[in-house]
């Protein structure tokens, strides 16, 4: 059930944040829910695999390469999904920090503090 309630918190934050960005676009809510399944696999899967290869970018950098990471990871979301559009490199950054931090916002207030 946690997963269901995490998945619909990023899914609500992402079409949230696509009325702010505007280099973010979904076309409808459906979208964004396809984009919080598509991203949650993404996570499991590709990107431990770009985080071992830019380990040493991120060590360099202090661990700022992970947000290029997440950028990236964003990147590929957008390529999967047809019916979301991000303009740049740029925009997936910016809606990825934000996505992030809005996010754990959002689920330290659904916690059950377990």
């Amino acid at each position: 059930m946690n997963l269901i309630v995490r998945l619909f918190v990023t899914a609500i934050v992402a079409y949230l944040l696509t009325k702010v960005l505007p280099g973010v676009h979904f076309e409808g809510f459906s979208s964004a829910i396809i984009f919080a399944i598509v991203l949650g696999i993404l996570n499991i899967f590709v990107k431990p695999i770009l985080g071992l290869l830019g380990l040493p970018l991120t060590i360099i950098t202090l661990g700022l390469f992970a947000l290029v990471i997440n950028a990236v990871i964003i990147l590929i979301a957008d390529y999967f999904i047809d019916s979301m559009v991000v303009d740049g490199f740029w925009w997936a950054l910016i809606f990825s920090v934000l996505l992030s931090f809005v996010t754990s916002l959002a689920s330290s207030m659904f916690s059950d503090g377990d």
